[in-house]
């Protein structure tokens, strides 16, 4: 099986471009990055691509509007629908039927959204400490996010800025690679202050009872952006879901604990 990432782009509807690498055959998996400045689905998930693509699954990595290598309007307001509807177009495009979806952060939101709104259309659901169930101000009085906000935020933007913003991301800096660091701040060059400051997420925790597939979920105990808290919120509402929650580990489950969150998350897809 080979690990060559391929990349497409399709124009959406607004006449966006939304960009997506894949690698792999089989059952379709879309890995769902985050949001800050210099997202990417490559760059957000590397370290998981190739356990994916070895055990037989076609590994989507697309970039949501706003980030990577897809378009990056600006003068307008960045809400949950909006990635959602213009990433099930580009899936849609792409020739994706059904799919399991793995969302990080806001990407969690997105995937939560897509199932709510298209639930024929998903087979199970992979979050890692997903976004759109609190207020918007329990988020904000994050102290992750709360440095976000206010280095992205600053007129100019430096290499060095995005080294913290990454090295907040998890709990020990050596995940924290100039390279990792020289790939998100090309993006982040680029992006619009609007991704952040126009961005408009719903509170989705009343509808989480909705959500009937299979859930399987992770989380960092010591995540500075999303409250561990939240996995309760599945656990009650939910029929069928299940969630581990690592100690020494911050936002970014999939790097700090790759192996882990590879073979657990496996474990889940063929169970």
């Amino acid at each position: 099986m080979t690990n060559e990432i391929r990349r497409t782009v399709h124009n959406v509807s607004g006449g966006y471009d939304i960009a997506i690498a894949e690698a792999g055959e089989g059952f379709p998996l879309v890995f769902i990055h985050g949001s800050g400045p210099g997202a990417s689905g490559v760059s957000n998930f590397r370290l998981n691509i190739a356990a994916f693509v070895d055990a037989g699954f076609r590994v989507l990595l697309p970039d949501l509007i706003g980030y990577g290598a897809s378009s990056k309007p600006e003068g307008i307001d960045y809400t949950l629908q909006l990635f959602t509807d213009t990433l099930y177009e580009a899936l849609n495009a792409h020739g994706v039927e059904k799919a399991t979806l793995v969302g990080n952060s806001l990407g969690g939101g997105v995937a939560m959204q897509m199932a709510l709104d298209h639930p024929e259309y998903i087979d199970r659901l992979v979050l890692m400490s997903p976004g759109c169930i609190e207020e918007l101000d329990v988020y904000f009085a994050m102290p992750g996010m709360k440095k976000m906000i206010s280095d992205f935020g600053s007129p100019e933007f430096t290499i060095e800025d995005q080294r913290r913003l990454v090295t907040n991301l998890v709990y020990d800096p050596k995940h924290v690679t100039d390279a990792l660091v020289a790939e998100r701040f090309e993006v982040a060059r680029v992006q619009p202050k609007d991704v952040l400051a126009r961005m408009r997420t719903p509170n989705l925790a009343s509808r989480l009872g909705e959500l009937k597939m299979p859930i399987v979920g992770f989380w960092g105990h010591n995540d500075e952006f999303l409250p561990a808290s939240g996995a309760q919120r599945f656990l009650d509402a939910c029929d069928d879901a299940r969630f581990t929650i690592f100690n020494k580990v911050g936002h970014w489950v999939q790097v700090e604990r790759a192996d882990e969150f590879n073979r657990y998350t496996l474990e889940f897809l063929r169970g």
